[in-house]
């Protein structure tokens, strides 16, 4: 595994662990009725999710620019849908847990969205200066 990656995944590790505590101490807090069951499950998804994209935006951006932008769009687009798949499915298979599903899932979505936005920009960063450019073209 490429250092980046592994970077990577040891950050996203860290914010999966810190979203964690976050939503045990929420646990404490909130009535019970706010939280769904699913939550742990929803972490490991987020995660792989998260992880997957990553690993493949990081391979096509050593690739020209082009390919790194057609990856970027496609594996968002995927995302897009499964998020939407797996939103509607349970909804549906779980009418009693949808609305703490929802509001967990719309939870986690926010914080890892931030996550890769941020970990994508300081992938792309590097790829600016004028040598890299001119590299791509």
């Amino acid at each position: 595994m490429r250092s980046e990656i592994s970077k990577y995944a040891r950050r996203l590790l860290l914010l999966t662990f810190a979203a964690g505590i976050v939503s045990l101490a929420l646990f404490f807090v909130l009535p019970h009725a706010w939280i769904s069951p699913s939550l742990p499950f929803l972490f490991v998804f987020y995660y792989a999710c998260s992880l997957i994209s990553y690993i493949l935006l990081d391979r096509s951006i050593q690739n020209r620019i082009n390919r790194f932008i057609s990856v970027f769009m496609l594996t968002t687009a995927v995302k897009l849908f499964l998020y939407v798949a797996v939103m509607i499915i349970y909804a549906f298979v779980n009418r009693k847990d949808a609305i703490p599903f929802l509001l967990n899932f719309f939870f986690l979505y926010l914080v890892y969205t931030v996550f890769e936005v941020i970990q994508i920009v300081s992938l792309t960063r590097p790829a600016s200066s004028a040598d890299e450019k001119r590299k791509y073209s």
